[in-house]
């Protein structure tokens, strides 16, 4: 796994997943930070950006994350803004374009150096996920959220039984599976999912397919993707001394919200029409 080092490359692709806005382990701050140090002809959000549909949790960083990538979604930045629905973004695709400008995908595809790439969330992939929708969401989701709010502030608690889940349910495999599965039907050299929480590469050899998890973004090591001219690299994010937002944070909560709504045309209305449910992990 590669480490993290800015860029002057411009990259075809940059992929981030599972950020869960809104939840308190949200890493949100350090994906924009990465997300305004590399040069990239195409962004792809590949789901779980959302922790639920409470916008009410949503914080002043995740807030500031929404803005940058309204701004990113810009024609002018020429810069492909995708934004792959993952089960906890279910329900959100309505109000997407209008909040951040972005189109919303079940599964993206595109080609690259002459090969199919293929960019999935990955809860297709996860049979419990997929047949226990209402009771994922009760005991995962909600507990969840609320085990991040009485742990301590590292949140080593929420993050061991996360990482416990995941080998439990086996899911780093059973996605890594059902993903290559999938990539073989569609004839395609390379496909990437988030979902597991755990980065990964594991190759196909007799068909020649690679498949990529880029991790998570509530974890102590956060991780993504870039695919260039240097291939396809797993980065873990290393936290730095110094915070390039210091400036901007020291703005009011209300002058971020304003920040958004005016570049997005969103109204604090439209915000609370939003139906506040979550959806399963």
């Amino acid at each position: 796994m590669a480490s993290q080092a800015a860029t002057s490359k411009i990259l075809d692709t940059l992929i981030l997943s599972d950020l869960h806005l809104g939840a308190d382990m949200s890493r949100a701050r350090d994906a924009l930070r990465v997300l305004r140090e590399h040069r990239y002809r195409r962004l792809i959000l590949l789901g779980d950006i959302f922790a639920d549909l409470n916008f009410g949790r949503l914080k002043k960083e995740h807030w500031k994350f929404l803005g940058f990538i309204r701004k990113l979604s810009n024609p002018k930045r020429k810069v492909e803004v995708v934004w792959v629905e993952g089960n906890h973004d279910h329900g959100l695709a309505p109000i997407m374009s209008h909040l951040v400008g972005v189109r919303v995908y079940q599964e993206y595809q595109w080609e690259y150096q002459g090969l199919r790439h293929i960019a999935a969330h990955g809860h297709q992939f996860d049979g419990f996920s997929v047949r226990n929708v209402r009771i994922s969401y009760w005991i995962g989701t909600r507990l969840y959220l609320q085990l991040q709010k009485w742990d301590t502030k590292n949140k080593a608690l929420t993050r061991f039984l996360d990482r416990l889940g995941t080998r439990w349910q086996r899911l780093s495999s059973k996605v890594a599976e059902g993903a290559l599965a999938h990539a073989r039907h569609h004839h395609a050299a390379r496909i990437f999912c988030g979902h597991t929480h755990s980065a990964l590469h594991q190759r196909d050899e007799q068909h020649g397919i690679d498949y990529f998890n880029c991790g998570a973004w509530i974890d102590a090591h956060p991780t993504y993707i870039t695919v260039g001219e240097d291939g396809v690299r797993i980065h873990e994010y290393v936290e730095r001394s110094g915070d390039l937002h210091a400036a901007e944070e020291q703005k009011p909560a209300d002058a971020e919200h304003q920040e958004l709504e005016d570049e997005g045309g969103l109204l604090n209305g439209e915000i609370e029409d939003v139906e506040h449910e979550g959806v399963a992990t």
